[in-house]
């Protein structure tokens, strides 16, 4: 039995503990049954193999960021591949939407929502130097985080229909009556829109005023906005089929599909280049997708489950959310930070 001269290889070759993988090769003589896929040493569960390729998710317990995958069947293993496992940076949230970066240091903020009107101690966390710090001023079931152009830090109250904003232990409202205020997003001017997953666009001035912009689908969970380069707003509205789509919305308020073949689509970011990242399911799999920016093809560029939104920071990372943790990847693109 052999595994032939070309190097196996993954697809995606990013992944969070538990996302499935899907690793190409070539083998003769040997029961595709026969095969073991180990992680740094550690078997990975193989859910599905041939002659030429398996599905199986990354273990937990893995040591290093950069993970060396062998393939291994009657004590013959393959050539190695590497594959980045995301770096936790924190466990135990209840993170519904995007992760945030703060503009003034670089920190991450991000949530522990808990279910619609339940009462937290503690609702709104900061990564700092790799510490968590907990930040006193406490909103119900927070959802949408954004950073204004002046640096204040602005979240959405989904339980009451608010945008509140955080000033160190207090948090002040600025808008009410928001229906179910889920997504956050500022546009090249600095205006603000909410989106209130009942399927509409709030447009708000710099007095608090909130006005009806745009209408869409209502989602089952949450609306995540996020302005494109190209000056657009992109919505992600999950539903409860596998072929949701992703929004655009003009400068006009007018509405079309960017992108249809989702399921669950929830956080968005862009990179630099226009190109658009979505935690979603495609094609049965979970994870984050990379969009390109015509929306021509799409395919996972992160394997995970339960990944609810991401956000770039300044150093060329991409930062992962769960629904209960956030992951670190050194990927060296360069986001739109927001």
């Amino acid at each position: 039995m052999t595994f032939k001269d070309s190097v196996p290889h993954a697809v995606p070759d990013l992944a969070i503990p538990g996302g499935e993988i899907e690793i190409h090769y070539e083998i003769s003589d040997v029961s595709p049954a026969d095969i073991q896929c180990l992680f740094d040493g550690l078997a990975g569960d193989i859910s599905a193999a041939s002659s030429n390729r398996l599905f199986v998710r990354v273990p937990e317990g893995l040591a290093n960021r950069d993970v060396e995958v062998r393939l291994s069947a009657d004590g013959v293993e393959s050539e190695p591949l590497v594959i980045q496992v995301g770096a936790r940076l924190c466990g135990e949230m209840h993170i519904v939407a995007n992760p945030a970066i703060d503009p003034s240091d670089g920190s991450v903020i991000l949530t522990r929502s808990g279910t619609r009107g339940q009462e937290l101690p503690t609702t709104l966390f900061r990564i700092r130097n790799n510490e968590v710090e907990e930040i006193s001023a406490v909103v119900m079931n927070p959802t949408g985080i954004a950073f204004d152009p002046n640096g204040r830090l602005l979240v959405t109250n989904r339980a009451d229909g608010e945008v509140v904003q955080i000033n160190d232990d207090d948090a002040v409202t600025l808008a009410s009556e928001l229906g179910v205020a889920t997504g956050l997003a500022f546009d090249s001017s600095g205006t603000l829109y909410i989106g209130d997953r009942n399927g509409t666009i709030y447009k708000m001035s710099g007095l608090g005023d909130a006005r009806d912009w745009a209408r869409i689908e209502a989602s089952v969970s949450a609306f995540h906005l996020a302005f494109g380069p190209d000056g657009d707003l992109y919505v992600a509205a999950p539903g409860l089929c596998s072929h949701d789509v992703i929004h655009r919305i003009d400068t006009d308020g007018n509405s079309d599909v960017f992108f249809k073949g989702l399921g669950r689509p929830q956080g968005l970011a862009f990179d630099a280049e226009g190109n658009l990242y979505v935690a979603a399911c495609l094609r049965g799999r979970h994870g984050v997708v990379r969009i390109d920016k015509d929306g021509s093809e799409a395919r996972l560029w992160i394997a995970g489950m339960s990944i609810v939104g991401l956000c770039f920071d300044s150093e060329g990372r991409v930062l992962v959310a769960t629904s209960d943790s956030l992951f670190a990847f050194d990927v060296g693109v360069q986001g739109i930070l927001v």
